[in-house]
């Protein structure tokens, strides 16, 4: 254990698991049925790791009246108070609840300060006119909002990251956790396309402009529910683009421990059943959120353990 958890008193810290343990069971949806699956302490840093990008979350996002300008400066203040509880600074551990497991997080499970960093850095930019020219924009996006939340997970379940001699290895694995983030925020993208679209204080389309031009697509007729054979081919052209991501990534679980294979396949199967869903029926996504059902859920995480 680390100095860090050391010094955490033992009850603070129970508490503190029980608030991000109960924020995930109502916030997180699919996240919470592949973390169920995890064993002791993986899980509670999980639910410690899903708590605080909600926070985070709801402090760009959240709609509560605040002007953007507000926002930006809370989440630096955030970022601030992250660092102070990193360093074990004991005030800042009291000043949330949140703080005592993310800091047993951090520091039990080595998440590089860079990773938490970038978290913040993707709300941030969710703040800024949203707006990708190309894919190469989108990509940035989708690693700052996802790909670095699959680099944190991963340094929980468990992987062989290598010394500095050997870091050949390690680096090939973060590249796979990289590529499925990549893969969950596509598909999270196509998934809310019209809701992000239609959003009543400032429409939102994540997909590039270039590509949308080239299909002769515009968010507006996205926001209306618009669809022809232009959306039909610009969504054909996304699902590829994410299953490509599924595929880059499909060796992640045989290099993670054993235990936290389930967990992982599990999550990867509910976000890629979702794709599926979509590209069944694309023009489904401009009439609902596409979702599974809690008993597919369930069979899926039932798989997931027994390894199928």
């Amino acid at each position: 254990m680390s100095t860090m958890a050391a010094q955490i008193d033992p009850t603070l810290l129970q508490k503190s698991h029980d608030y991000c343990r109960e924020l995930t069971r109502k916030q997180a949806g699919n996240f919470y049925y592949g973390l169920k699956l995890l064993p002791e302490p993986k899980r509670s840093a999980m639910y410690a790791l899903y708590a605080y990008m909600r926070l985070v979350d709801d402090i760009a996002d959240a709609p509560d009246g605040r002007a953007a300008n507000q926002r930006i400066a809370d989440l630096d203040a955030w970022r601030a108070q992250t660092h102070a509880v990193v360093e074990g600074d004991p005030d800042a551990l009291r000043r949330h609840i949140l703080w005592p497991g993310f800091a047993d997080l951090v520091r039990r499970y080595r998440i590089p300060n860079a990773v938490i960093d970038d978290m913040i850095a993707g709300q941030r930019q969710d703040l800024e006119p949203v707006e990708f020219a190309t894919f190469a924009d989108l990509y940035q996006y989708c690693y700052r909002v996802a790909s670095v939340v699959g680099l944190a997970s991963i340094c929980v379940f468990g992987y062989r990251r290598g010394d500095e001699a050997g870091r050949a290895e390690g680096k090939v694995i973060e590249d796979l956790a990289v590529a499925r983030g990549i893969a969950f925020q596509l598909t999270n993208i196509l998934r809310d396309l019209k809701e992000d679209a239609a959003r009543a204080d400032a429409g939102r389309c994540y997909l590039p402009l270039d590509e949308l031009e080239r299909f002769g697509v515009s968010g507006d007729d996205i926001a209306a529910g618009e669809a022809g054979e232009g959306f039909d081919a610009l969504m054909a052209f996304q699902i590829q683009r994410a299953e490509s991501y599924y595929a880059q990534s499909a060796a992640l679980e045989e290099h993670i421990d054993a235990d936290s294979r389930p967990t992982l396949r599990a999550m990867t199967e509910i976000y890629h059943g979702i794709l599926g869903r979509i590209a069944a029926h694309p023009r489904l996504v401009l009439q609902k959120r596409v979702s599974l059902s809690l008993w597919a859920k369930l069979a899926i995480g039932w798989r997931a353990v027994r390894g199928r």
